[in-house]
């Protein structure tokens, strides 16, 4: 069988209520969603993928996440960077600041999501530089998030998993605080990768950690 994983961080909005409650169903929804579409062909019990596309059912994925937060947790909003791996290709539905990234065997830790923030905008428009985006007030501002609005338009693409190197997904409370420089050494340090998650959360924290703390860290075996 080839290989299949499903990665999700979600990191709810701090200054709107349910925010906890908001993440919480975003992962509930988009994981339940995606193991209902694949249990079949995980088990044997059928011997082919689904009709739909990866990015199709992705989409779908999230267009429920929408709705059960604006039914659950109404007023509230959080992020969503989920990963679908089949085989050696990587399926992301993005949406708001957290991130994915691959990190490579020589250090770089490449970003592959798109942020929907304010500040963001602001540096692809060519209105601030990098070096002020990253002191600029207000940088957790989200133009785009999940439970938010009517209509919601995520970031769904396809890349090749990273196959010497690692695939990482965090919040904004350990991208915006460590340094990616950092991130690989701390990653190949580590005894496994359960113990590099703990040590960037705790560097993280040393470093002030002034927001919630998410990493999921993936690496293809074999």
């Amino acid at each position: 069988m080839m290989p299949f994983g499903l990665y999700i961080v979600a990191d709810g909005m701090g200054g709107h209520q349910y925010g906890e409650v908001a993440s919480n169903v975003a992962i509930r929804t988009v994981g339940g969603h995606i193991m209902h579409k694949f249990q079949p062909y995980l088990f044997g019990i059928k011997p082919s993928s689904p009709d739909e596309s990866l990015q199709e059912i992705m989409q779908a994925a999230v267009r429920d996440a929408q709705k059960n937060i604006q039914s659950e947790a109404p007023s509230s909003g959080t992020t969503l960077t989920a990963a679908l791996v089949l085989g050696q290709q990587v399926t992301i539905a993005h949406v708001g600041d957290s991130r994915a990234y691959n990190i490579h065997p020589d250090g770089r830790a490449e970003v592959i999501t798109r942020d929907h923030s304010l500040v963001k905008r602001l540096e692809e428009l060519g209105h601030i530089s990098e070096d002020e985006a990253e002191n600029y007030p207000h940088r957790n501002v989200l133009y785009r998030a999940l439970g938010q609005g009517d209509i919601l338009e995520p970031d769904i693409f396809t890349v090749a998993f990273p196959e010497t190197g690692y695939l990482m997904l965090c919040s904004d409370g350990l991208w915006g605080v460590v340094a990616e420089q950092n991130i690989y050494r701390m990653i190949n340090e580590a005894p496994n990768l359960q113990r590099a998650c703990q040590n960037l959360v705790e560097a993280a924290n040393t470093a002030g950690g002034p927001d919630n703390i998410s990493v999921v860290i993936a690496q293809m075996i074999g």
